[in-house]
């Protein structure tokens, strides 16, 4: 991923070493070395305090849907989305080193992963054991040294903690992909007329009928494609929804123009978060 950057510094990620997060920094930037952080706000607050130079948050996933927190953060982070990066999960069955598939009985690892290697539990009649995230869990394999455990993790992750791959590609679809976006402390646009930029935005609309329909039927009319609309509650509040939404194009070109022209006038609180270069995996995932 090329991006006008001049610091060679890390790019923070939330999880520990061997993450799919940390192997999306890797794969788009691997250059730069990466920052692991415990939160998404560490992350964050990293990239603000100058600890980092980019920071790769997921915002979604072709399985699990979205990544909730993102939603809430991303708006009052004073951070921008210059980037995005679509990463292919890979799980790996892992365990010490000598230890073999038919002497597995528990396998451990975050409750989204288990939930996608479904097949290879029932397959090999293991005990799943829910861990905090999947680094974490391959790093707690290596510690205990048992090789009846084994994890569920990155390629990546066994080679940080000198775990053995006994089975690759061990995930029940196939089309398992989770998006990133890529943040930094100021925006990096580019140029109007460059073809495939996306733009991401929130809005909230006016308690009145139809706001909705009303808001985004500008996108339609002026031929803007809206490839993500999402909503999600502010303050508890059923009546105070948020929506965060990507579409094709730069806010500068005149159907987009006109199409947040009209979105102002039906909603309030319109924040643009981010103009940048769609990636060129987006179109290899349209197959």
């Amino acid at each position: 991923m090329i991006l006008p950057i001049t610091s060679r510094g890390p790019i923070a990620f939330q999880g520990k070493p061997g993450a799919y997060s940390d192997l999306a920094c890797r794969t788009a930037f691997p250059g730069l070395p990466t920052l692991p952080c415990d939160t998404f706000e560490a992350a964050m607050a990293a990239l603000r305090e100058g600890e980092a130079t980019l920071a790769m948050l997921p915002c979604e996933n072709s399985l699990a849907g979205r990544v909730p927190d993102i939603h809430y953060l991303l708006p009052e982070s004073g951070l921008a989305i210059v980037g995005e990066h679509f990463q292919r999960v890979e799980h790996c069955l892992l365990g010490v080193p000598g230890a073999s598939i038919t002497g597995l009985k528990r396998v451990h690892s975050h409750a989204v992963a288990l939930g996608q290697v479904r097949d290879l539990v029932r397959e090999l009649g293991l005990i799943a054991v829910v861990e905090a995230d999947t680094a974490g869990a391959a790093q707690l394999i290596a510690e205990r040294g048992n090789a009846e455990d084994a994890a569920i993790a990155s390629a990546l992750a066994a080679e940080i903690y000198g775990l053995a791959i006994l089975r690759r590609n061990v995930e029940d679809a196939s089309h398992n992909t989770t998006r990133f976006y890529v943040m930094a402390t100021a925006p990096m646009p580019p140029p109007p007329e460059q073809p495939d930029v996306m733009t991401t935005f929130v809005f909230r609309v006016r308690n009145v009928p139809a706001a909705l329909y009303k808001a985004l039927g500008g996108f339609a009319t002026n031929g803007v494609n809206m490839t993500r609309l999402e909503s999600y509650m502010l303050d508890g509040e059923f009546a105070a929804t948020q929506f965060l939404c990507d579409v094709e194009g730069h806010p500068s070109q005149p159907s987009l123009t006109r199409a947040l022209e009209e979105l102002t006038f039906f909603s309030r609180a319109v924040s643009i978060l981010g103009v940048y270069p769609a990636s060129p995996q987006r179109h290899a995932t349209r197959g």
